[in-house]
């Protein structure tokens, strides 16, 4: 958008992530060549592609590198490089998102463009018109909401909310196609990573990501609301798939006990969809608490040549990234950050590298067991439940990763109804304490998951909820656990 405003002739190009993988590759290079590129700016990856820089460069091709993922010991030759991680950056925020970095390069290259302009005033005009994008991207890659990222995700939000662009008005009527006409739907960090963002994600997973592209660049209602009303329909597609390459994954995991000894889970497949096991690798460390990679091979026969395309997740205290590394010769590429990565690895060397990074995360968690550990801020008591209490915790947005939404206790609550709901993925129930009433819905949750029934006595962990249906507010809990009561 920003380099079209001045008149360059811009494409994009995102690699299938079934046929190429994730990053640059040698023959998606030359096509770009021959259809005339003469400078390639990588968004949210490069960092590690020294030979493919190598290749840019023998094409009569320049490059310049955004990135914001970890720099492995030699950083690939570009006419520009610009990643706050690498070793010699003096810039005092490492944690921006791939977006952000982006978000950062417009506002030099504005600066540099308005000389007449004062610093701020050029740094706003870029905010004005990309905050926006800047904060979804933010939200979408699970960064930090500390420090910039959490002025970025603040103000994006807002303009999100009171003045969204053709592209989002679209999506946002797609999804709530029951919403009443003018009615508002409040933007919060957890609305853009749980509903937003994995309808926009979901084209690049199992179809083609350019349809995201095309939806966001849209000048067009119509063909907005036509590419937005798609996009939500990918999304049951990859649901769907989602959900059932998960059941799988459980099921052998639950049936080979090798997995209880294993700190580090990894599981290969040939039919696996390589769009969406990053998904399920984050379901299945959510469940087991430990470390989790999921590998796709390429088809089902039995050679040796074959390559599998992994995604990881890991938990606090063994960071994937440097866990790779130390697998790096058994391994044909891999990148990422401390708790999510990619990998690519071929056949024959799939039983080496499930044996040494296991071996590594003992090392790693060789004081204690890995054990998932939520903490609450205090404990509530029924008086504390109010709508005020409530309004007063949402000043507090947005929330995410360094900012987490506060969870509270509440023991000795009487279980007074269980129901299923959401084709029976989640949980909702009817929660009391003396005077208090309360609804709890339990997310990706089967009441036989909870062994708990309806009479008992429980202590609650839950963050309190303003449900807004049909204009009509009223306060309830999002349980994230529950457990008989302790007294």
């Amino acid at each position: 958008m920003y380099l079209s405003a001045l008149g360059g002739n811009v494409d994009f190009y995102i690699p299938s992530r079934v046929q190429e993988g994730y990053g640059m590759s040698e023959p998606s290079l030359r096509r770009l060549c021959d259809n005339g590129c003469r400078l390639i700016v990588t968004v949210d990856t490069g960092i590690t592609a020294v030979a493919e820089a190598e290749i840019i460069h023998s094409l009569g091709m320049e490059v310049i590198i955004t990135d914001h993922h970890e720099c492995h010991s030699t950083i690939p030759t570009a006419y520009a490089v610009v990643n706050p991680k690498q070793q010699d950056c003096p810039y005092p925020f490492k944690e921006l998102a791939g977006v952000g970095v982006v978000f950062k390069l417009l506002c030099a290259m504005e600066i540099l463009r308005c000389p007449q302009r004062t610093v701020l005033e050029n740094i706003r005009c870029v905010s004005d018109q990309y905050m926006d994008l800047a904060a979804m991207g933010t939200v979408a890659d699970v960064m930090p909401l500390r420090d910039e990222n959490r002025l970025i995700v603040s103000r994006g939000l807002h303009m999100m909310e009171t003045a969204p662009r053709i592209s989002l008005a679209a999506l946002l009527d797609a999804i709530n196609t029951d919403a009443k006409p003018g009615q508002k739907r409040k933007i919060t960090s957890g609305y853009v990573g749980f509903t937003i963002a994995p309808r926009l994600n979901a084209a690049g997973r199992i179809r083609n990501a350019s349809i995201a592209v095309d939806l966001l660049v849209s000048k067009e209602r119509e063909q907005a609301d036509t590419l937005a009303r798609e996009l939500c329909k990918i999304n049951q597609e990859r649901q769907a798939e989602e959900n059932k390459i998960m059941e799988e994954a459980f099921a052998r995991i639950d049936s080979d006990g090798d997995f209880a000894q294993d700190p580090v889970i990894v599981l290969a497949d040939e039919k696996w969809h390589h769009g969406i096991i990053g998904i399920v690798a984050s379901r299945i460390t959510e469940k087991y608490g430990k470390p989790c990679i999921l590998i796709s091979f390429d088809n089902g026969e039995a050679g040796e040549g074959d390559t599998g395309k992994g995604s990881g997740r890991s938990i606090k205290g063994m960071n994937l990234v440097d866990a790779l590394t130390h697998c790096e010769d058994l391994l044909l590429k891999y990148g990422g950050h401390e708790l999510a990565a990619g990998l690519s690895v071929s056949r024959e060397n799939l039983t080496a590298f499930r044996s040494r990074i296991n071996d590594y995360a003992r090392g790693c968690f060789a004081q204690q067991e890995p054990a998932p550990v939520i903490e609450a801020e205090c404990e509530l008591i029924p008086s504390d439940i109010h709508m005020t209490q409530a309004t007063e915790l949402y000043k507090l947005e947005p929330f995410g990763v360094s900012n987490p939404v506060p969870l509270f206790v509440m023991r000795g609550m009487q279980l007074s109804s269980v129901s299923a709901v959401g084709g029976g993925k989640h949980i909702k129930m009817t929660l009391v304490k003396d005077t208090l009433i309360i609804t709890g819905m339990f997310f990706r949750k089967m009441p036989e998951d909870l062994d708990l029934y309806v009479g008992d006595t429980v202590d609650v962990l839950f963050q309190l909820d303003i449900n807004s249906y049909q204009n009509v507010k009223s306060l309830q809990y999002i349980v994230k656990d529950m457990r008989l009561c302790e007294k």
